[in-house]
């Protein structure tokens, strides 16, 4: 049976998949010494091939159809996730407070992991990669009592903080990147997972002056999801854990030497509804991004499925960049001092 056909935001045809019955999310296969990790879900899926070499600065984990045409993770995920419908049947019809608006998350960092694997904005095709800075491998230090990050962290696909808007609340302007997102569910996710994910909440974070929203949601599929409605509910049913999450974004970076972050709202979190419109905001500035209707801020707009963008490229272009990349080798091994305690 031929695949369903779904809208893009831009209004560009793209192909959905139809619902996969597996008992496992992740499946690995070994194929000439490139592995590929497969997320076999019941809504759209992918595929993510890795690249070079594992803890080195050439390793990157790029995405592909289920047809195996390579896309930008950035670009040609729809940020709002589709309804499940199973079987082919029809989507039941829901009831109106069942009627959350769900959203596409890509993984970039697994829960209690401490490198910091990040969407490479700034390169064609935009794969995962690991951080850099000053020519080092970047990793997250362990704040006590923290392991790395406490959260399934990542990013909405198809949103961008504008480094030209000024958020009229906290008057900084974006941090040039796809919003944020905590998933706070009980899986720990891989690098490159796509998930559905219910959000929660929004903190504002100020990072060395930039604005850098940090959105609170939890895994649709999680047991927990239904009974997890609202920050509030968060707050109720899982003591302390707001608190560790502002704790956690506060002192991060102060192992390197960097301040303590700031907060807009004097650190509070917002609601649901108000972080939707942050998320919808940021939507509508990544399509301004990618129909060159703004300064791209150094960002790579290449994408295999943005009818409106002149900078929509064909499957042969997009194969050929991601050849450009050294193909898969053994990892290289990790300092010791990665899992360093740091009391601050």
């Amino acid at each position: 049976m031929s695949p369903p056909l779904l809208r893009s935001s831009l209004g560009c045809l793209v192909t959905a998949f139809g619902s996969f019955s597996a008992s496992r999310n992740k499946v690995v296969t070994h194929v000439a010494a490139v592995r590929h990790l497969y997320n076999l879900r019941k809504t759209m899926h992918y595929q993510t091939e890795e690249r070079g070499h594992p803890n080195s600065t050439d390793y990157r984990i790029y995405f592909k159809t289920s047809e195996g045409k390579y896309i930008s993770p950035f670009h040609d995920i729809p940020f709002k996730a589709e309804t499940e419908q199973d079987n082919d049947l029809p989507a039941k019809r829901l009831k109106k407070n069942e009627s959350e608006v769900l959203f596409n998350m890509v993984v970039e960092v697994p829960r209690w992991s401490n490198a910091k694997m990040e969407i490479a904005t700034k390169e064609p095709l935009n794969p995962i990669k690991q951080d850099v800075k000053k020519g080092k491998l970047r990793y997250v230090a362990n704040i006590f009592p923290h392991k790395g990050y406490i959260w399934n962290y990542g990013a909405i696909p198809q949103t961008w903080e504008d480094p030209n808007h000024t958020d009229k609340e906290t008057k900084c302007c974006g941090d040039n990147d796809p919003i944020d997102v905590c998933d706070i569910g009980t899986q720990v996710c891989f690098p490159g997972q796509v998930i559905k994910v219910k959000v929660l909440g929004i903190l504002a974070m100020i990072d060395e002056g930039e604005m850098d929203w940090k959105v609170i949601a939890i895994n649709a599929d999680d047991p927990d999801a239904k009974n997890l409605n609202s920050i509030e509910d968060v707050r109720k049913s899982r003591p302390g854990h707001l608190e560790a999450t502002v704790d956690w974004f506060r002192k991060y970076k102060v192992p390197d030497g960097k301040p303590e972050n700031q907060f807009g709202f004097n650190g509070q979190f917002k609601d649901k509804d108000f972080a939707v419109e942050i998320i919808k905001s940021t939507h509508e500035h990544w399509r301004a991004l990618v129909q060159k209707q703004t300064n791209s801020g150094g960002i790579e707009r290449k994408n295999v499925s943005c009818c409106e963008s002149p900078f929509k490229c064909s499957t042969d272009e997009a194969r050929d960049a991601v050849q450009l990349s050294p193909a898969f080798g053994s990892g290289h091994p990790v300092s010791p001092e990665v899992d360093k305690w740091h009391f601050v």
